[in-house]
């Protein structure tokens, strides 16, 4: 059973592997990512700032970003070593939420479960090529599995009240180094710790010493940053960010939609940025159309059931509404929350919430995936899924993918200068402010 498993595994790791080396790495925000990551082992200069926010230009603190981007160059000099690290790294998070929602969900049939967990378009064509989303996946996966096992109303008791608030304390800290949406998992850390000390206030500090444990694991990272430019850098990122926004309230259907899409088969987004090069992939890959046409009807579905599982109540399961409830809380408070964000509720920004959106909807869905009609359902959609990601993957590896211009990646490493591949925004912003002040 064990060599079944490492060989159906190791298929699956080279499967998304493939499909994140044809994923997109010149894009700007791609390449900055790769560069966080090259500059570092170019320069054996510390990274001691992630990811970019470009719309305040300032860096997120801590080193996780380029150590996780950088590290795997130094092990092999080849511009496919941060891919696998990113996707062992991803499959083993995605492996360790499947696990615990079998654990949760014993009647998920497994044939549906795992297939799904790796290859749903929002667990596969953004965790498997580099973009900071990707990276996120580890601690947010820890964060939430942690937050259902340590919530009175959720706990199932898959394991102990030490390892939920570590998982717990270890996803917040690793989020917080790699995108502001940290800044979602502070509240809900707090409600769960309240619900914990409503019922023994000594085991609520028992909790908080796990969880310091585990933020002081995943926080190894940012220590030489807060000893290099103290800790007003902590949280001047998220402070620059922070702007009253009341329009974004009037966002709420885009973004319960956005919520709920991460667990369906919404392609749409990756196939084009707007209708007209949605339409112009499909008449260029014809012979692909009906796949991906049912296969976008099906996410759809998808999701209208899961919005409509908002306001259903009754349901075969015990903890429903304890999940139902959890879930509408944080979609309350992602909406809250951005009116004073100076980013709209785009997906990427809520990404972190995607492990939520999974175990919601497999809670959902779990009473129903024993009818036959769901089954073939779940097949269809399969095969349909199947022949779109790889039409994806012919058109991306030919267009935007590393072997577009894989030569001068390998120079910059060859040679030792990250500028050949790009140039960091920092430095551009840099050099901008100082001619502004000449």
């Amino acid at each position: 059973m064990k060599t079944r498993a490492f060989v159906l595994l190791s298929i699956v790791f080279i499967a998304r592997l493939g499909l994140g080396l044809c994923g997109e790495l010149f894009g700007p925000d791609e390449s900055q990512i790769y560069l966080i990551g090259l500059k570092f082992f170019t320069t054996g200069q510390w990274p001691y700032f992630g990811p970019d926010v470009v719309y305040t230009h300032t860096q997120i603190p801590g080193a996780l970003q380029g150590l996780l981007a950088g590290g795997p160059l130094f092990v092999w000099h080849a511009p496919e070593a941060p891919y696998i690290l990113l996707n062992l790294l991803s499959l083993a998070a995605l492996v360790f939420l499947g696990w615990y929602i079998s654990r949760r969900l014993p009647e998920v049939p497994p044939w549906m479960l795992w297939p799904w967990m790796f290859f749903a378009p929002w667990t596969l064509d953004i965790t498997t090529h580099v973009i900071n989303q990707a990276y996120l996946l580890p601690g947010a996966i820890a964060f939430f599995v942690g937050a259902f096992e340590a919530a009175p109303p959720l706990k199932r008791g898959v394991f102990g009240r030490g390892l939920a608030w570590f998982l717990m304390g270890f996803g917040l800290v690793w989020v917080y180094q790699l995108q502001l949406s940290y800044a979602l998992l502070l509240p809900i850390a707090a409600v769960v710790w309240l619900s914990v000390a409503r019922q023994s206030l000594p085991r609520s500090l028992t909790n908080l010493g796990s969880a310091l444990i585990g933020a002081l694991v995943s926080g190894a990272t940012l220590v030489p940053t807060l000893v290099h430019v103290g800790a007003s850098a902590l949280g001047h990122s998220t402070a620059t960010n922070i702007v009253v926004s009341p329009a974004n309230l009037l966002q709420l259907p885009q973004l319960t939609a956005r919520f709920v899409s991460f667990a369906c088969f919404e392609i749409a987004r990756f196939i084009g940025a707007d209708t007209p090069a949605r339409v112009l992939f499909l008449r260029q890959y014809w012979w692909a159309a009906p796949f991906v046409l049912v296969a976008a009807a099906a996410g759809v579905f998808q999701a209208a059931t899961l919005v409509l599982g908002f306001f259903q109540s009754r349901h075969p399961r015990s903890d429903w509404n304890a999940v139902r409830w959890s879930t509408i809380g944080v979609v309350a408070l992602m909406y809250a929350s951005f009116a004073f964000s100076i980013k709209d509720p785009a997906s990427h920004t809520i990404y972190v919430t995607m492990p939520l959106a999974m175990m919601y909807a497999f809670t959902y869905w779990a009473p129903f995936l024993t009818r036959r009609w769901v089954r073939v359902f779940v097949v269809g959609l399969f095969v349909c899924g199947a022949v779109t990601h790889v039409t994806l993957a012919i058109r991306d590896f030919h267009l935007r993918s590393l072997y577009t211009n894989r030569a001068v990646v390998v120079r910059a490493i060859d040679e030792r200068d990250y500028r050949i591949m790009g140039e960091r925004r920092p430095e551009i912003w840099k050099r901008e402010s100082a001619g502004a002040q000449r």
